[in-house]
């Protein structure tokens, strides 16, 4: 038998009695739980960020590009945390699953639908190991999360680790001088690699948790931590969650005669 298609009455409805926008269900969402990121998904990347209308994911601001950057947004759950704690910056999550990314943005449609708070985010289906500078202006964002990414266990599939040099290398690009990174992970091992690749880049320097939140980016902390299906995960678990931040600087350039 023929896979049923999934129909908006499935996603986003509405009761006739009470009128009330109902969230999506998750069940009608089916998806392995990873991605090959190096695999043809017959993605289309924009040519250039000025190719990109960003009205049509923001369409109450005009003229203005996303700061924070969620990179494998999973279902979206950092986006909707944090989209009312900062109603003034856009944010957007890059997610590579078909499924997973519909849900995001029917999840974003059913929310604008009953309040104003989630006007400034969105969702864009995207393998962020690719093409990212195309998204982005150079210095454009001042966030970027990742957020209990694939572990990739096998020594032969690190190379598909979302924290390596060369990727590195494209997040100082788009990322200010003075944004963050946030990285968290269940998975030691990850979080040991995720964090000698950070020290050893010298466009990012480690910064404590306890000075962030001397920052004010304590309500961002909070969600790194514990608004993601993973996170809740791992918590319901009693598992134990490796956090690191690194700071984007800048390093002036010498000039050798």
């Amino acid at each position: 038998m023929p896979k049923r298609k999934r129909t908006a009455t499935t996603t986003t409805t509405t009761t006739a009695a009470t009128g009330t926008s109902l969230l999506p269900q998750k069940k009608h969402y089916r998806q392995r739980a990873h991605a090959n990121p190096f695999s043809d998904h017959s993605l289309v990347y924009p040519s250039s960020p000025d190719s990109i209308d960003w009205s049509s994911h923001y369409p109450a601001f005009a003229n203005q590009r996303p700061s924070f950057a969620d990179i494998g947004c999973g279902f979206g759950g950092l986006l909707i945390t944090l989209a009312p704690q900062f109603p003034d910056t856009l944010i957007i999550g890059l997610e590579i699953r078909v499924q997973v990314t519909q849900y995001v943005q029917d999840r974003i449609t059913a929310l604008r639908a009953t309040a104003d708070q989630y006007q400034n985010v969105s969702v864009i289906r995207a393998n962020a190991m690719k093409f990212l500078p195309n998204f982005f202006h150079k210095a454009s964002l001042t966030a970027l999360f990742f957020l209990f990414p694939d572990p990739h266990f096998k020594t032969r599939k690190h190379k598909a680790r979302i924290i390596s040099p060369t990727l590195l290398a494209e997040y100082a690009y788009v990322l200010a001088p003075g944004g963050i990174v946030y990285t968290i992970t269940d998975v030691e091992d990850l979080a040991q690699w995720m964090r000698a690749h950070l020290d050893a880049h010298p466009l990012f320097q480690f910064v404590e948790e306890q000075e962030l939140r001397e920052e004010g980016k304590g309500p961002i902390l909070d969600a790194v931590y514990g608004s993601t299906e993973e996170g809740k995960k791992v918590e319901r678990n009693a598992g134990q969650k490796w956090l690191a931040c690194f700071r984007r600087i800048e390093v002036k350039r010498v000039n050798v005669i």
